[in-house]
């Protein structure tokens, strides 16, 4: 199976690099609108409406569990995200009822996420991290067959901090001062992901490639895949 994750996308110039550079996947577009495949954190609180849980079924009919947690440190306090995995994963099992499963761990640490990623590793597909906006180099496929990376970075205009325009942002930290509000760069975007092969025998990860797509950033593609 050939996956592929893009990273936060972040303003209008954003969502015109996804539309540009995937147009066989203009229907996410519609998510961002309030679809209800559009998954929150699975450790908030219980009642919390929505779902961090989502199985969907690709065109070959294949079963694909895709898990949204947030992390701890340095963020809201919310339930264990740890155990909250468990808990979905106890009654779900690689190439035994489903195909691939995904995880998106959104948090500022990477301790954390590289936590996480052992945690799981084995256990699911892919763990990628998100929330930070900048890519990191660390794309791997652990030792247990599960494909990571810290952070994949965002999909946005990357003359500016982290996506929002620079003069404010900076004038915040320099002056210590308030200033205005915080809006979207709106330059030329670069489409920032990873892109993962899995083995549809196993459900885990034979390849992990960073993907990064016009803009500023130096464009990065992985070569052919082969698996379907």
């Amino acid at each position: 199976m050939r996956i592929l994750f893009v990273g936060d996308v972040v303003g209008k110039s954003g969502r015109t690099a996804v539309a540009e550079h995937l147009p066989g996947q203009r229907e996410i577009m519609n998510y961002i609108g309030g679809d209800d495949k559009l998954l929150r954190p699975m450790n908030y609180p219980q009642g919390t409406p929505g779902s961090g849980v989502g199985l969907y079924r690709d065109r070959r009919d294949r079963k694909i569990l895709v898990l949204h947690a947030m992390g701890r440190l340095f963020m809201d306090p919310l339930d264990d995200p740890f155990a909250a995995m468990d808990r979905v994963l106890a009654g779900q099992r690689l190439a035994d009822g489903v195909d691939a499963i995904l995880v998106d761990f959104h948090a500022e640490a990477t301790s954390e996420k590289l936590s996480m990623a052992h945690y799981l590793d084995g256990r699911v597909t892919a763990v990628v991290g998100t929330h930070t906006h900048v890519p990191t180099a660390d794309h791997q496929v652990l030792n247990n067959g599960t494909a990571y990376q810290t952070d994949i970075g965002m999909t946005g205009d990357y003359d500016s901090v982290i996506g929002m325009k620079k003069e404010t942002a900076v004038a915040r930290f320099a002056t210590k001062l308030p200033q205005g509000r915080l809006e979207p760069a709106e330059d030329e975007a670069t489409l920032c992901g990873l892109f993962v092969e899995s083995d549809d025998a196993t459900g885990l990860a034979i390849r992990a490639e960073p993907v990064r797509l016009g803009g500023r950033l130096s464009p990065v593609l992985p070569e052919t895949a082969t698996a379907g």
